[in-house]
């Protein structure tokens, strides 16, 4: 089931289908804040009420142009704007394909700049997201630059990934925030863990690696066993709660976000919006079967 949706979401002919069709779209809406920046907003200050922070993903990746990559860089500037007006706690997370990764890294680069340059002059932070393998080296490139330059740029490792201890190795040396999580690519076995277990234990150890260093990071996770991995490390090491911080995505496990908020926990909500929604909605159906339950019973309602 799983590889069977992450096949779909690479899929340009089943995509045009799909975001035609409402019911998909409806279903999306579960794990998407909205299609504009004023529902993203609108969010965001919602889980502030409730005592969590946020960071906006304005949907898109793998974009076609220079001009739509530039488009994008504008739009995620314009973002922390707003952040700035509206007075909400949230950052930003980007993925560098959406500002031409895939056409040019240099493109990629100066976009990448000029948003964190945005985020700074707000005190704010941007987090690059990491994509398939193919981009992991480039995307870490990059990510070193502009925090060199600027510092305010964190990054994302994926424990499924067996280079991923020696990448996080790389980036506690350079003082770089991460944000752990498990994967959500269809990857091959030459550089993936296959098995859920392996990738589970290489998280916890990872974990383990992050809550011990000096800066802030993220664990990115729906797991109870390894939220509760993470809870019992820290207390055992004397870890303040305020050391890190979980983090979950928009629309899943409500319960268990509000729960842990309400511990005292540092709790930010992955909070993606936008028209763009097709590739991040496949990879949410295949992570959980519960997802795909709930499409097909609103696929089923008249």
């Amino acid at each position: 089931m799983r590889v069977f949706f992450l096949f779909l979401a690479k899929q340009e002919g089943f995509k045009n289908f799909a975001m035609k069709f409402g019911v998909f779209r409806k279903t999306a809406l579960r794990f998407v804040a909205g299609e504009t920046l004023d529902d993203a907003i609108r969010t965001v200050r919602q889980a502030n009420q409730q005592k969590m922070y946020g960071t906006l993903d304005l949907l898109g990746e793998n974009t076609h142009t220079r001009e739509d990559a530039a488009n994008a860089c504008r739009l995620v500037m314009e973002i922390f704007d707003r952040i700035r007006a509206e007075k909400v706690d949230c950052n930003v997370s980007i993925k560098l394909t959406q500002l031409g990764l895939a056409l040019d890294q240099e493109l990629a680069r100066q976009n990448l700049l000029q948003i964190a340059g945005r985020a700074h002059d707000m005190d704010n932070f941007v987090r690059v997201d990491m994509e398939d393998s193919p981009y992991v080296q480039k995307t870490l490139d990059l990510v070193f630059q502009a925090h060199q330059q600027l510092g305010n740029v964190g990054a994302v490792i994926q424990a499924y990934l067996y280079r991923s201890e020696q990448d996080t190795i790389q980036l506690l040396e350079k003082g770089i925030r991460i944000r752990l999580v498990k994967g959500a690519y269809l990857e091959p076995e030459s550089v993936a863990f296959r098995k859920k277990e392996d990738t589970d234990a290489n998280f916890i150890r990872l974990m383990k690696m992050l809550l011990s260093s000096k800066s802030y990071h993220a664990i990115a996770t729906h797991d109870e066993t390894i939220i509760a991995a993470t809870k019992e490390f820290a207390a055992s090491q004397g870890i303040p709660k305020d050391h890190f911080e979980f983090q979950m995505l928009y629309g899943i496990r409500r319960d268990l976000q509000l729960q842990l908020a309400q511990q005292g926990y540092a709790v930010r909500l992955y909070i993606p919006f936008g028209r763009q929604w097709y590739s991040y909605f496949m990879r949410r159906l295949a992570e959980r079967p519960a997802n795909v339950t709930f499409l097909a019973r609103n696929f089923f309602k008249k």
